[in-house]
Parts: C-alpha cells; structure tokens; sequence
C-alpha cells in the first residue's frame, strides 16, 4: 500500500455541517497536535533496528483554545480531529515528539500516515486561507474545517487538493528516469508536473514530457494515485510509451536523465544506489512506479 493512502476514517459529510454535532463529539474526541506543520508521534519503540510509533493524539486541553482545529473523521465512534499549535513559539512539552510528514511516515503505520497526512493537508489550507479572496475579510471556519465563509460577501471556499501527474516514460525494456535541479545526493526519479486548467491527464504528461525532455510519447497509461501533502497534492501515476530514445533536458528544471534497463532497475531497488543513482524513497510513488514496472 503506498503511503499516505488507505485511510480508514468516516468523514461524516452529512453530520459534520452541524454546528451542535461538531461539539459534542470535541467534548469525547482526541486531537492529533501539529507543530510547525508537524505531528505529534507517540510511543515510539524500537525493534529489529527500525523505530515505531503511534500518532500522539490527546485529550482536548485547555491552553489549545482558540487554536485552528478540524474535525478528521470518525473511527469507528471515535471521533479524531486535529489542532494547529503554531509555528513561531517553542515547541510544546507533549508526550511523544513532533516529527517532520516525510519523516514520519517512516515511523508511522500506514494507517497513521494516511490520517496525519488529511490532517496536515487541512491544517495548511487552513493556515493560507483565513481571508477571502474576493474581498480580503477574515473567513470563519465552518463544516468541521471542510469550508471557509466570508461573513461579509458570503463566499465560501473549500480545502483544494492539486493534481500532479507524475510518469515513468518507457522504451522497449528501458525506462527514463531524470534528475530535478532541486534534488540532493543523486536522487534520480519519475518526470512530474501540475496539470494545468484545459488539460486532461493524458494531455498533460504529453506536455510535461515534452518541456522537461523534449520527449515524444504516444499511449499514455493510468497507473494509481496517492495523496500527497506537500502542501496538498493528488500524484496521479502514468507510464507512457516513448517513441523513442532521443531527449534533450530542459536544464532549467531537469538537470540529468538516464535510460534504465530493467535488469538495472532491479538492482536499483535493491541497492537503493546504482552509478551514483540514488532510488526514490519507498514512500513515493515514483519509487513504486519504478518497482511496478520491474516487476510487471
């Protein structure tokens, strides 16, 4: 399962408007905290030299008042929400420790994971949109933390999630993997861009291969999707077929690709370095792209 998916929680859609259900489930609920955009882990544990934990969520406290808090969702009857505790002040003395989202989705099961990650999702949102767009006054936040309205104009504004495609181009037994000016250690990849307003899924991949690679492809394949909250992105995985090997980087956003067979890709995996090629990490889904097509 790819990290960041599978979440288990009943977003109670139909409830959650209600002003009056949303507070009688705070007054039993538990609140994942977030610091700097962080969550809370708790009972970390190590074992077979590999760190566990558990997401800290905590009675609701006093000093949180007045705090961004959403309601998550219902597990079971549990009712989960989370709670921005800042980014300026000192980190708060909680138990457990506030880990970064890449880092904690190391430690977290995947069940966790998906739960801190809608929440961090929501949490940012929040954090960039407290005031209207149409006419700059302060939002409230309404639905659970699933709308923002605009007491003065009556605009509402919803959470957005921005789909990224994100694409492994394939030749015969070759796949081309690239280099972004931005990555560190030689971290090779999948091809990624936004999709963009007027663009299908297919057209996009098309258009981003040919800006990052002038790369031509015909037959674009869907492969599966995963949230991603970086801020607040939807990765939608492709294969596509090239019709050939020639590209030519861009150097603006690309600045290396190579050809990869497959035997080679296997051994990538496994040795998660090849010719100073370093592997995605397993938590993206460029890494299982890459995995897939290996063992496809």
């Amino acid at each position: 399962m790819l990290s960041f998916t599978g979440n288990p929680l009943n977003r109670a859609s139909a409830q959650r408007a209600d002003d009056a259900w949303i507070a009688a489930q705070r007054q039993a609920g538990r609140f994942l905290p977030f610091w700097q955009m962080k969550p809370l882990a708790a009972e970390v544990t190590s074992g077979a030299g590999r760190r566990r934990a558990k997401a800290g969520f905590l009675p609701w406290q006093a000093e949180w008042e007045g705090r961004t808090t959403i309601f998550l969702g219902l597990d079971g009857a549990q009712a989960l929400f989370a709670v921005d505790l800042g980014k300026d002040e000192p980190a708060p003395q909680l138990a457990g420790e506030f880990h970064d989202m890449r880092a904690a989705a190391f430690i977290l099961s995947k069940r966790d994971t998906a739960i801190a990650g809608q929440a961090k999702a929501l949490l940012d949102w929040h954090a960039r949109h407290g005031f209207c767009p149409n006419c700059g006054q302060a939002t409230e936040t309404k639905d659970g933390g699933y709308r923002r309205l605009c007491p003065a104009c009556g605009a509402e504004h919803f959470p957005r999630t921005d789909p990224v495609v994100i694409m492994l181009p394939i030749f015969g037994d070759e796949c081309l993997v690239g280099r972004n000016v931005r990555f560190v250690n030689g971290l090779f990849s999948a091809f990624a861009g936004f999709v963009e307003p007027g663009e299908t899924l297919e057209e996009a991949v098309k258009r981003e291969l040919k800006e990052e690679a002038a790369l031509a492809v015909a037959r674009v394949r869907y492969s599966r999707s995963q949230p991603w909250p970086f801020p607040s992105s939807l990765m939608l995985g492709c294969y596509a077929e090239a019709l050939s090997k020639d590209f030519t980087i861009d150097g603006s956003e690309i600045a290396e690709a190579r050809w990869v067979r497959k035997d080679q890709a296997r051994r990538w995996l496994k040795e998660e370095v090849l010719d100073e090629m370093r592997v995605p990490a397993v938590i993206a889904i460029a890494h299982h792209l890459i995995r897939d097509w290996v063992e496809g």
